[in-house]
């Protein structure tokens, strides 16, 4: 199957699970010049949740029930994306690190636990790297520090190729529009040339100091093997899990409620 092909395949499945909760009605908080919608539910210590690139926060209502039982669940969207404000400039995830630590600050929060889907899990490196006091466990899904080829190849056919369905799972998070799917497309399109803002380090990976659980499918079309083997490596006594099988986003169908249990005993049980 063809990327484009196959993107649609998993941006459906995940759309399909999206009406199974409806979260509250999101808050918006000023930061760096830009509204961040943000809901929360449950009450404990708090959970971020950040969605991937072209999604909003209902992708993560499958779990919210299980999670806010443990938790207080705070779900963030990326700028640019559901009911979060639009921005001048590219997408570039120092910004939207930048976004969530700005965010913690609004809700005086010090320090959390976190997950994050794919772009939003690329946010959350950043952010770990950036101040690494802030985030004390995180689940990254899907993730990368760099985008390899294979990536940049579906960057670069977006949006000429881009099917009616994918269309369609982008209008379902757009709080504002076309005008607004329009603009992530065209942001998901310019990734293709992003190779310093995605593009850490090692050494800056090394700076990272939350428990770290490395989440990946075998088969991801974006980001192969070697990205979360290379980012089990670099981030010190993280943990890695490859589902057999798995796709981009391995969370849903027969995989969440595994998903969900190994993410709540992770975040719950240090290492010793």
């Amino acid at each position: 199957m063809n990327p484009t092909r196959r993107l649609c395949s998993l941006l459906l499945a995940s759309l399909c699970l999206l009406p199974t909760m409806a979260l509250c009605a999101p808050q918006l908080a000023r930061v760096n010049g830009v509204d961040i919608a943000w809901t929360d539910a449950g009450s404990g210590e708090p959970l971020v949740l950040i969605h991937g690139f072209g999604d909003c926060a209902s992708v993560w209502t499958p779990f919210i029930p299980g999670l806010s039982k443990q938790y207080r669940v705070i779900t963030m969207e990326l700028r640019g994306h559901g009911s979060s404000g639009e921005f001048e400039g590219p997408f570039l995830f120092e910004d939207s690190a930048g976004d969530l630590l700005g965010l913690l600050d609004h809700l005086g929060l010090e320090h959390v636990k976190a997950m994050g889907i794919s772009a939003g899990g690329m946010t959350l490196l950043h952010a770990a790297a950036r101040q690494p006091e802030r985030i004390e466990a995180m689940a990254v899904i899907g993730a990368a520090h760099h985008f390899p080829e294979q990536a940049r190849q579906i960057m670069r056919g977006t949006p000429g190729n881009l099917p009616p369905p994918v269309r369609a799972f982008f209008d379902a998070c757009a709080t504002r529009g076309p005008s607004q799917v329009d603009g992530l497309l065209k942001r998901f399109h310019d990734f293709k040339d992003n190779d310093e803002d995605i593009g850490m380090s090692a050494q800056e990976l090394a700076r990272i100091q939350a428990r770290t659980l490395i989440v990946h499918g075998d088969r991801d079309e974006f980001f192969p093997v070697d990205i979360p083997v290379e980012l089990y490596t670099a981030i010190p006594d993280a943990q890695l899990w490859i589902v057999p099988g798995g796709d981009h986003v391995p969370l849903f169908d027969h995989n969440a409620r595994p998903f969900e249990d190994a993410a709540l005993r992770f975040l719950a049980d240090p290492v010793e």
